[in-house]
């Protein structure tokens, strides 16, 4: 029975276009899709260390985070985290967080609701060095 579930919409779509005493002014909108900011950070984490920089949602949505470039080595691991600032930390939230080397698709992604929130790079104690990184947040 699973495999007739996906058809069921196109058959009543179809009855419905079929009938063609529908009026389009009973039909709700899509909602609009916001407009996406994308924010650069760049910054560099010390060995046992963290980094973060701010930004701010303007409305509730999708928010993505990609680590993409980090190095050297550019293969490292890094800790990288979503969270509230507090104070001169980023307080980071619950499941806001990874290990992961730089890449070009977001490696954190969520809802997040209007507000000020800060992105997090660190060490997850593979560094013999002072690491210099850039990350992206794609937020509404």
């Amino acid at each position: 029975m699973r495999g007739f579930a996906g058809f069921a919409p196109a058959s009543l779509l179809i009855a419905v276009v079929g009938c063609g005493g529908g009026s389009s002014s009973s039909l709700t909108p899509a909602p609009a899709t916001p407009t996406l900011t994308t924010e650069t950070f760049m910054g560099t984490v010390d060995v046992g260390s963290s980094d973060s920089k701010n930004f701010t949602v303007a409305q509730t949505g999708t928010v993505n985070v990609t680590l993409i470039a980090a190095g050297p080595p550019p293969t490292i691991f890094m800790g990288l985290g979503v969270g509230t600032p507090s104070g001169s930390a980023c307080a980071l939230l619950s499941g806001g967080a990874t290990i992961t080397p730089a890449g070009t698709t977001a490696q954190l992604s969520g809802t997040l609701t209007s507000g000020t929130y800060c992105v997090q790079v660190s060490d997850v104690g593979n560094q013999t060095s002072s690491i210099n990184y850039t990350v992206t947040v794609a937020h509404p």
